[in-house]
C-alpha cells in the first residue's frame, strides 16, 4: 500500500465534471457505456438541484478528486429503518491499491451508522471477481438468492400505460 493520503469528503457543485468523467470511465470498464445517456447537467440536478435524487462523496490526492461514490437512501420494510444503498464506487484506475476503495467503504458505513441506518447494501456484477473478493473481504454478504429487477424506457412506459 502506498503513502498516500485520501482526504474524504462530501461532494460539491465543483465536482460535477470530475465525477461525470468517472461515470464514463466505470462504464467503459464494466462494458456499459452504450447505457450513459446522462450528461453533466443531469448529474448536477440530481445531486444538487431543487429535489436531489442522491447524493456523492469524493475522495482527493493531493487535492484531485481520484474516486467518488454515489448513493442514496432506501427502505426496509422489514426492519422499519432507512437503508443507504451505494449505487456507485469507482476508483481511477492510477490510484488503485492504495486502499482508495476501502476507505470510501468505511467512510459510507460511518454515515450509515450516524444516520441509523438497518442496512448499507450495493450490487455487483457477477463477472468482477476483483471487487466480489474485495468486497467479502470487508465483510459483505452476497446474497445469491436476490436477482435485480429493471424496467426501462419502452418497457417502463408500457408498465406506466397499462
Amino acid at each position: 500500500m502506498s503513502n498516500s493520503h485520501l482526504t474524504i469528503r462530501p461532494a460539491t457543485p465543483a465536482d460535477v465534471d470530475a465525477i461525470f468523467g468517472m461515470i464514463h470511465e466505470l462504464a467503459v470498464f464494466e462494458k456499459l457505456e452504450h447505457l450513459v445517456v446522462a450528461n453533466p447537467a443531469m448529474l448536477q440536478d440530481g445531486l444538487f438541484g431543487a429535489h436531489p435524487a442522491c447524493e456523492a462523496i469524493v475522495g482527493e490526492e493531493a487535492g484531485v478528486v481520484v474516486t467518488f461514490a454515489l448513493f442514496f437512501h432506501n427502505f426496509s420494510t422489514f426492519l422499519c429503518r432507512k437503508g443507504l444503498y451505494l449505487e456507485d464506487l469507482y476508483v481511477k484506475q492510477s490510484c488503485r491499491g492504495k486502499g482508495y476503495g476501502k476507505q470510501m467503504l468505511v467512510a459510507l458505513a460511518q454515515l450509515a451508522v450516524e444516520r441509523n441506518c438497518g442496512r448499507f447494501e450495493w450490487s455487483v456484477l457477477d463477472w468482477n471477481e476483483n471487487a466480489i473478493n474485495f468486497y467479502r473481504g470487508v465483510g459483505a454478504d452476497l446474497l445469491p438468492d436476490w436477482r435485480i429487477c429493471r424496467v426501462t424506457g419502452d418497457a417502463l412506459q408500457q408498465l406506466a400505460s397499462a
